[in-house]
């Protein structure tokens, strides 16, 4: 992170910065066979449980992610950072990538049949025809945000679908970095790469502890921090009084959290002119980061 700046922005920031005889064979074979299926009840248990838990897909062993679709995998094979253990791919959907031989890739290439994917993926990930098997990206800290005018915050959005379109949207607009905290907030999936398309791979993502203390850093550098709120005493685009300008989301429902919403610079509204008043998360961002660009831009 650069060099800090003294001048702060809004009333409410704090200094400082940095959540089982008679029949003994019998027996024998009754206990092993009930342990057997108490055994097998468990692992389907567990599986449930498992699936229940992970809501961005299946994941490849050793803390591996399988991510899928071309522009996720096109962004994945050119981003020099993401590790590649192996790719899987349709003749078709190879042709459609359009990133070389296969024999020039410095990873393996499967070639496979598309119901294949169907069996890895489940029948609800649109593959497109192709899979790779990667490592994650490390997130990074706020200490390694560069120099940047427009940031994206978010306050315990869990959604995958939600992060995923909004890295897409911020990659659009131009934005440095997307910061989301080390708790509540979703990790790297298919799910949040394949609606990404590709942006997981273009934009920094930055995790941290404790968002205010986060909040107060970017004050601390420069940033007028904007806190979205359907409630926001302006409009957003009457808000903006800085060049450096990082916009914070709260989770669909709750929204901002209170804590949040007093440390920010300003609560700002988006005033939407047809009969509803209200966007989920990702949209609010879209516009957020469109109004936000603009007047960086000037």
């Amino acid at each position: 992170m650069r060099e800090r700046k003294d001048n702060r922005s809004g009333p409410n920031n704090r200094s400082g910065g940095s959540r089982f005889g008679a029949n003994k064979s019998k027996d024998n074979r009754q206990g092993k066979a009930a342990k057997s299926e108490g055994a097998s009840s468990r692992n389907q248990n567990a599986a449930r449980g498992s699936k229940f838990r992970n809501k961005g897909g299946p994941r490849s062993g050793s803390g591996a992610l399988y991510i899928y679709g071309l522009h996720t995998v096109r962004a994945a094979v050119e981003n020099p950072k993401r590790k590649i253990i192996r790719l899987l791919t349709t003749h078709n959907a190879w042709d459609r990538l359009n990133v070389g031989e296969i024999g020039n890739m410095p990873f393996p290439v499967e070639t496979v049949d598309a119901r294949e994917l169907d069996k890895m993926l489940g029948k609800d990930a649109i593959h497109q025809g192709i899979v790779a098997e990667v490592h994650p990206l490390h997130a990074k800290s706020l200490e390694e945000l560069t120099d940047t005018h427009l940031v994206v915050v978010l306050d315990e959005v869990t959604d995958p679908h939600n992060v995923g379109a909004i890295m897409r949207s911020a990659v659009a607009m131009g934005a440095g970095a997307l910061i989301t905290t080390a708790r509540n907030s979703p990790q790297e999936t298919g799910v949040l790469a394949k609606s990404a398309s590709g942006a997981l791979e273009m934009i920094d993502h930055i995790q941290v502890k404790n968002l205010g203390h986060a909040i107060d850093e970017l004050h601390f550098v420069g940033f007028q921090t904007i806190g979205l709120d359907s409630e926001g005493p302006h409009a957003l685009e009457e808000t903006f009084s800085k060049q450096q300008i990082a916009l914070v989301l709260g989770a669909e429902g709750k929204g901002l959290r209170h804590k949040t919403r007093t440390i920010v610079s300003d609560l700002a509204r988006l005033d939407m002119p047809g009969a509803i008043k209200s966007l989920n998360v990702s949209n609010a961002a879209t516009l957020s980061l469109y109004a936000a660009h603009r007047y960086i831009k000037g």
